[in-house]
This record gives C-alpha cells, structure tokens and sequence, in this order.
C-alpha cells in the first residue's frame, strides 16, 4: 500500500510539472497544478508519518495539517474559471484562501517556538495545546471541503441554464470533466467525515487503518487526473490568447440582470409572443442548426433580452426548449410524410447536429425513442 502511497506522489507532482511547463498556461492550469500539487503534499506528510520519518525528524510535524483547507477553494475557484473567459485569477478570490493561511498563522508559534521533543508529545497527545485547534480544524476542513464541492456543482448547473437560455444546440457545451472532479472531491470529504466520525466518536475499531478509505479515493483521483488529462486535449487548451473558435461555437455573452432594461409589459410579452410564433411557422428558424438567442431575437427586430423574457415568461421554457421543441415536430412530420427516407437524415433536417443530441432531445419530450415513436404511430396492418 505504502508503494502505491509514494507512485500517487510522483504522479501529482508530475501532473503538476507538466501543467506548469506548458508553453502558454491558461489560468485553468495554474489552479489544477496547485490543487494537484497541495493533494501532493498532502500525501507526502502522510507516507512520511506511516514511514516513521516524523519521528526521525518531528519538525515535520503538523506542517500539512492546515493544507486541506485549501483543497475546497482550489476546487471552486479551477471551476469558475473553467466556465469564465477570465485568463487572471481577480484579486477578491484570494480572500477564498484566508482559511488556510490563517491556519498557519496560528500554527506559528508551534513551527519556530516548540522543540523537537515538544512538537513529538503534542502528536501524541501528551501536551493538549492544540487539541482545540485541532478539533476546530478538522470540523473546518469537512465543512469547507462539502460546502465548496456543493457550490462548484452549483456553478455548473447555473452555467448549463444560463447557456440553454442562449443557445438552441449544447453539442460543444461539456462539463463532465467538470463534475468529475467536483463529485470526487466530494467523495472524499464526506468519506474522511464518515470515517472519522464512526472512529473517533462512536469508537468504533476498525481491523484495518480507516485512514486507508479515504486515502484510497484520493489515490483513484490522482490516477484518474493523470489519466484524463493525458487522454482528453481539452484539459489543457490554451487559455492565455484566444484561440480562433470554430463558426457557431458556443461563447457565452454577457449575463444581463433577468428582464431589468427589457422594457416590455407582460401584454407587449403576449403580442410578442404571438409575433414569434408566426416566425417560427413562416421562416422556421429552428432548422438552423446552430441558432442562438441573439440571431432569432435579431429577425424579431427586439433585444436578446426581450427575447428571454418573452419565451420564458408567456412559453414558460426556456430558449433551448422552445427551439428543440419545433425541431422535434418537425422531424416528426418529416418522417412520416417520407418513410423511406433515413431517420438520421430527417433529423439533420430538422435542426438537430447529431444523432446522439437528437435521440437524447427527442425522448426526452416524448418519452421514446424516435424508431419506437413512429413504429407506435404507424397504423397496424
């Protein structure tokens, strides 16, 4: 175990190396190389301490303990900015690290002051100055820990809405890698309180080191870092100059506060609601694969923001509903007035971008797959 202990340290750090040594490093790999590298160090202080080496030299105790308090920040901030244009990290977003730094601060005086022989009585317990510190600690870090991973999952699920609302087609918009990292952080922190909690307070005897859980999972997340990073191209993308982006690609504009400069009535709404669905039966816009917000809200001559209001408040979806719900119908009428055509084809057709987005569209709005669909529809001889 100690040896699979010491090959996830150097492959934190090497994940770290090649982050850092990029030739143009996005702020999104700054982040990841500090979170991969503090999880290092991390698993350093504790193959160390299973070695014996904090015996051997106690100066080392006690100088990873507050470090955990910076995994929950680095895991909300890498999250951020991987759905932000931003390539500098804002300076409010350091005050996210006050926690940790101030955990060292406190922890001064047991750095410099304490002997040698101190430092090796209050690990065992024998001198209780940092017992409070300690339990204070260790609560903070499982409440930061949780409470940054909720918030960064949070972050996703506004950013998928937000995107919805813009664009008709979320082919180009992943955020799975995102999520993996946040629910396995998340693991981590709730399996350590678990764990901690069975042990310490409901004294518990485990046959095994219970530390060896939740360092497991950590183990599995370095791996998989490792392994995803050098399989998927898009985890270390070029951040610092944007890059020329493929036609139609989704770029998220500017967020405007909902509905504030909109300048319409709930009336004006209906009648413009009214406008947009001749548009839609007339020009039938929805065939455009890569329709966005602001291009349909410029052929109904009002703001995208107007736009938002009207769909969202008379239709009661959003935009990216709305859109897929007359592609949808639209393919419904197409195959079965052409049978012999293929269904793949039809759907291109109708707006759809691939055969995987149409198929999870089109069940998602009628409950069946397309094939099942027609074959219920078609009459029975």
């Amino acid at each position: 175990m100690l040896a699979i202990f010491i090959s996830s340290v150097f492959l934190a750090f090497f994940i770290v190396v090649l982050l850092l040594t990029k030739k143009q490093k996005g702020v999104t790999d700054k982040i990841l190389a500090f979170l991969m590298g503090v999880i290092g160090l991390q698993m350093l202080g504790y193959y160390l301490k299973q070695t014996g080496y904090w015996e051997l030299y106690p100066h080392l105790i006690g100088t990873t303990a507050p470090v955990l308090l910076f995994h929950g920040p680095l895991l909300y901030l890498y999250c951020l900015y991987s759905l932000r244009p931003d390539t500098q990290i804002r300076k409010i977003d350091f005050l996210h690290f006050i926690p940790g730094i101030g955990g060292y601060l406190y922890m001064t005086r047991f750095f410099f002051l304490y002997s040698a022989e101190q430092k090796r009585l209050v690990d065992s317990g024998a001198i209780d100055d940092y017992d409070t510190f300690a339990i204070i600690l260790l609560f903070s870090i499982f409440i930061s820990g949780i409470t940054y991973a909720v918030l960064s999952y949070r972050l996703t699920i506004l950013h998928k809405r937000k995107m919805e609302n813009q664009f008709s087609f979320t082919e180009n918009i992943n955020l799975k890698w995102v999520r993996y990292i946040i629910l396995s952080m998340g693991l981590i922190f709730v399996t350590a309180a678990i764990v901690m909690f069975v042990r310490d307070y409901l004294k518990v005897a485990f046959p095994f080191n219970a530390d060896y859980i939740f360092y497991t999972i950590i183990i599995l997340f370095i791996f998989f870092v490792g392994f995803y990073g050098i399989k998927q191209q898009n985890l270390f993308v070029n951040q610092t100059k944007p890059t020329p982006k493929p036609e139609n690609e989704p770029v998220a504009e500017p967020e405007v506060p909902k509905y504030k400069h909109s300048g319409i009535s709930d009336e004006e709404a209906k009648q413009l609601y009214t406008l947009l669905l001749q548009l839609m039966e007339q020009e039938k816009p929805f065939l455009e694969s890569k329709l966005t917000l602001s291009e349909l809200a410029e052929m109904m001559k009002i703001t995208p923001n107007q736009l938002s209001q009207v769909i969202n408040q008379v239709a009661k979806i959003n935009f990216y509903d709305f859109i897929n719900q007359y592609r949808v119908e639209a393919f419904i009428k197409q195959a079965e007035e052409n049978p012999q055509y293929n269904l793949l084809s039809v759907a291109l057709d109708a707006g759809f971008n691939s055969k995987s987005s149409f198929n999870q569209i089109f069940k998602k709005y009628k409950g069946v797959t397309p094939s099942t669909f027609l074959a219920q529809k078609r009459p029975k001889l």
